[in-house]
């Protein structure tokens, strides 16, 4: 027996004459994986600002600060209600496997925090400038920023210096762009101070320490990161300030805190180096490890895809198919 045409064999509701978007929608209704990640927070909460760290500031309520360098890593970072979220050039480590923070450049940093950004609701949004972009002179610096704020969408930039760019982040404060400074272990200097070493072990090092944080201060920043100081000397600064401190490796005496989320999560492989001043909270690599295996085993074995993850046929219909691409005998 002869078989059907193709075309004539074709029923009605599968005419090559079907509107596109008719067999679009018979045949998905949004069974993708390939969904949106960004639901509301639940509970809702109040978008954090300028206003609101200054009044934690004043209750002295420590201000919470953690990393993230794409859509997923902001978007748990903002449900777990996190005051600030820095998109560091960190990242050029954590997220793009370079050697250090000297590498990435402004265009990547903008990539970043524009995917930051789409994820974050409430939480006061920095970009942290990179090497390169704002040494030069503070119109570049202004420059930088700009594209920041309108760009990569964040609230804020942060840089790293003291005394020696406070003329810089003035000229950007005065363009009404709220600026984080960053003292104490500069790590884009890394090279200049001997690498990263805790600075401000000394008197000498310890009043370097305030005259840059006193600087930054003056010169306009809302609040300033103290990296890798004696607990002490940190302690002792952030009494002499005004504005808020934010420490990393600089103890509890800080008026808040901020860590790499990869680091602090445990989102790395066994035997990687880590601060003395990281606390890891998770084991982030050893789930997904666990996971990923698991779903290789079952995919080798034929257990996954199960019934349960399949989408099902009417009998008569798959019968029915069958029997017009010509595989069963008429």
């Amino acid at each position: 027996m002869a078989q059907p045409s193709s075309r004539e064999a074709l029923p009605t509701r599968f005419s090559a004459a079907a509107p596109l978007n008719t067999l679009r929608s018979q045949c998905q209704t949004r069974q993708s994986s390939h969904s949106p990640l960004g639901n509301p927070l639940a509970p809702q909460r109040k978008k954090v600002t300028i206003n609101t760290l200054r009044a934690l500031h004043q209750k002295d309520e420590p201000i919470t600060m953690i990393t993230a360098h794409d859509f997923p890593s902001a978007h748990v970072a903002d449900h777990a209600g996190m005051d600030i979220i820095l998109v560091g050039d960190s990242l050029a480590m954590v997220a793009l496997g370079m050697e250090d923070t000297s590498e990435v450049v402004l265009e990547e940093m903008i990539l970043h925090c524009r995917s930051v950004s789409r994820a974050t609701k409430a939480a006061f949004t920095v970009g942290d400038l990179p090497m390169g972009s704002y040494e030069i002179a503070p119109e570049q610096a202004l420059e930088s920023a700009i594209r920041f704020v309108k760009e990569g969408r964040v609230q804020a930039v942060k840089l790293e210096g003291g005394v020696e760019y406070a003329s810089t982040i003035k000229k950007i404060t005065h363009a009404g762009i709220p600026v984080l400074g960053h003292v104490g272990l500069t790590p884009q200097r890394q090279h200049s101070i001997g690498g990263f070493r805790v600075q401000g072990k000394t008197t000498t090092g310890a009043l370097k320490v305030l005259e840059d944080a006193l600087a930054v201060q003056a010169a306009g920043c809302f609040a300033v990161v103290l990296e890798a100081v004696p607990a002490e000397v940190a302690a002792l600064v952030t009494k002499k300030l005004k504005i808020p401190t934010i420490g990393i490796g600089a103890g509890n005496g800080c008026s808040g805190q901020v860590l790499v989320q990869v680091d602090m999560s445990g989102n790395f492989p066994p035997g990687r180096f880590l601060p003395k001043f990281v606390k890891q909270y998770g084991n982030v690599w050893a789930e997904s490890m666990r996971a990923i295996e698991t779903y290789k085993s079952e995919v080798k074995s034929r257990q996954y895809p199960s019934p349960a993850h399949t989408y099902p046929m009417p009998p008569e219909e798959f019968t029915e198919f069958e029997r017009i691409i010509g595989l069963t005998r008429a």
